[in-house]
């Protein structure tokens, strides 16, 4: 089974005079064709923002989050996601009764 992994905005936050955004929230979902798995966070931005909030598209934002993590920490997070994936598919561990 292939894995797909879905990056997303969650929100955004920024100064209202200058419309720089400083922080993002955004969530990964991880998912086949039978199970999903799926992790929210958020990073502070430095630097300037030179597009205007109006103007921003999710897929920069997306790119913002990836370039401040790093691609170490991307591979990491999304490796993390598909040994969730994989648990759920053949489970390790239980709980319950014999009876």
């Amino acid at each position: 089974m292939s894995t797909t992994f879905t990056w997303k905005i969650a929100n955004l936050e920024r100064e209202t005079a200058t419309g720089k955004v400083y922080t993002v929230h955004y969530t990964i979902d991880a998912s086949n064709d039978t199970y999903r798995s799926g992790a929210y966070g958020s990073i502070g931005l430095e630097g300037e923002v030179t597009t205007p909030f109006a103007d921003l598209t999710e897929e920069q934002c997306v790119n913002w989050v990836k370039d401040s993590l790093g691609e170490d920490k991307v591979s990491e997070i999304e490796a993390a996601l598909q040994a969730q994936l994989d648990e759920q598919a053949a489970p390790t561990k239980a709980a319950g009764v014999p009876w």
